[in-house]
Formats: C-alpha cells, structure tokens, sequence
C-alpha cells in the first residue's frame, strides 16, 4: 500500500493519471487498478478513474491488487548488436528508438523481447518482465547496455551500479558552450513540480551527480559543444535533466531541450560510448567502448567545429 496527498501541481487531474504517476503504472493498468478496487480517496473506495482530485486530497493504492503482467514473448525482428557475450554476461549496442523492457504502454517490441530470442533462459533472471535487466537507457539514446544471465550476476552487477563501481561515459552534444571546460553537475532530481510527467532537479529529489568534460565546440549550425559526460549516479533521464538545469539542454531533445531547434536531429545527442565494470563473477575489470551511432555521427561530421 501506498500512499500521498495530491500535491498542487497535480490539482484537478483525474485519479487514473495520479494513480499511474504514483505507482509508475500505464495508465490503463492505473485504470484497471481503480476499477478493481485498489484506490481509495480520502478514505473512501473510488471505482472511477476519471474523477478529478483537489490539492491535499490522501491518495492510498493497494499494489497487492494489480494484475501480474504477463511475461514478454521472444521476437526475432528485434534487431540489436552484440558486444560481449560470455556464461554471465551480454553486453548490448542498443540502437537509438529500441525501448529496453515492456512497460508505460510498450508490451513488445522492446530489446528485452530481443534478447529472449537470442537468450532464452534469461526469462527466468530477476524481473520477469524485465529478465536480465540491471540499469537504464533511455529509448532515444543509444550505446550500451550490460545484461546479466544468471541470478548471481545481475545481483553483482546491480550492487555495482548501486556504489558507482559500475561506471558510464557518455557522448553529448549541448546548445552553447558551458562557462567552465570542466565541471560537476550535483542536483538531485525527481518529478517535476511543474509537469509530473517529467522528471527536474527539485528539492527533495535522489542525490544525482553529472561530470562533464567539453570536448570540443561547433561554430555550425549554431554555437554548441560535445561533451563527455560520466554518471557518478544513474537517475532517470539524468544527464538530460542536469545539462538543461544550467542552461546547456541536449541538441535534439523533445522533452528537455527548451523548445530549441532540433537542428536535423531525429532524437537527443546522446550515445553511450563508455562501459566500464568488474565481471560479476571473476571480479576481472572489464570497459567497453562503442562509436558514436550512425545518425549523430554523421551529424557531427556536417557541423563546422570552432578553428
């Protein structure tokens, strides 16, 4: 069970979208948990979704009533390179659009889908529906991905995520040029007061930390600058998130990027290039490295860099 007072960004919205943003469910998996009878509103059982809610209201949902999903089928069209692969491990080069596991609306087509064609006994590794999966990347990035294969390994792998042993390096192209060649983005981040459906850096959010590096600097089709950036934390849309914080949103990001031109691009400019990490049996230190994807490197190769 849980439970929150409606905060009063969310003032007059209907119970079935508070209920999926509180829970992290779809909403019509938010829907169907109404209808069952697993929400109550200030106390009092509420079987309709769209009823709208007040500021203050006491939200309580009862997460023992949601209905298991079913477990993702294997697809042979998902199309995905592989790295690494050993008894342990797969170490994925994700395309840019692939959405890692089902979830939010998406219940096939996903890279999860993917890799029980390939690997068909990660279906019984950790999460069900998202077997083998220790860490995220957003459907628009692209770059890589570690997935364990047996339950030890993704216990090992998730720890090192967890104590930033795991580290990741990542490719960006931003709009300006930041006033510091080197610097720590330390903001912790969380949903947006402002739009729920969006995560910020609030007050109050996870501890997040971004370090960034300028790498070079564009003159064309506008001032930009490529980063590198290394996550110290891994939050949900992060670096996303913290570069557009100080004023140096993503070049092609729809939801972050402060309704700048997209400048051709298709999807943000971010590739993760960089894995590094301890096997999770052998303790053997292991880094990957991936090249820029296709489509933002030949962006890159059509701007002009600064002389």
């Amino acid at each position: 069970m849980i439970g929150e007072r409606l905060p009063e960004a969310l003032d007059g919205e209907r119970l079935d979208r508070v209920v999926a943003l509180l829970a992290d469910l779809t909403r019509s998996r938010a829907a169907q948990l109404v209808a069952d009878g697993g929400v109550r509103v200030d106390g009092t059982l509420e079987r309709s979704g769209k009823v709208r809610l007040a500021t203050g209201s006491l939200i309580e949902v009862d997460l023992g009533l949601l209905v298991v999903p079913s477990a993702p089928e294997p697809d042979e069209s998902i199309d995905f390179g592989v790295v690494y692969v050993d008894d342990d491990i797969v170490v994925v080069d994700k395309p840019a659009g692939l959405v890692v596991h089902p979830g939010a609306g998406r219940e096939a087509g996903t890279l999860v889908n993917g890799l029980l064609h390939r690997f068909g006994h990660l279906a019984d590794v950790g999460d069900p529906v998202r077997p083998g999966i220790v860490h995220r990347l957003d459907a628009g990035s692209s770059g890589l991905l570690v997935v364990a294969r047996t339950d030890d390994a993704a216990t090992a792998l998730i720890r090192q995520f967890a104590d930033h042993s795991a580290t990741r390096r990542y490719d960006a192209v931003v709009w300006g040029v930041p006033s510091a060649p080197h610097g720590v983005i330390d903001g912790p981040i969380g949903r947006s007061r402002r739009d729920p459906l969006r995560m910020a850096v609030v007050a109050g959010g996870r501890r997040a930390r971004t370090d960034y590096q300028v790498v070079q600097t564009l003159v064309r089709p506008a001032r930009l600058a490529r980063l590198s950036c290394r996550l110290e934390t891994g939050r949900t849309h992060q670096i996303r998130v913290h570069l557009s914080s100080i004023g140096h949103p993503l070049v092609g990001d729809p939801v972050y990027g402060q309704r700048r031109p997209t400048l051709g691009l298709t999807r943000p400019f971010l590739h993760a290039a960089e894995l590094a990490f301890d096997h999770p049996r052998t303790g053997r230190p292991m880094t990957f490295e991936s090249a820029l994807a296709g489509d933002l490197a030949a962006w890159l190769a059509a701007a002009e860099p600064a002389p």
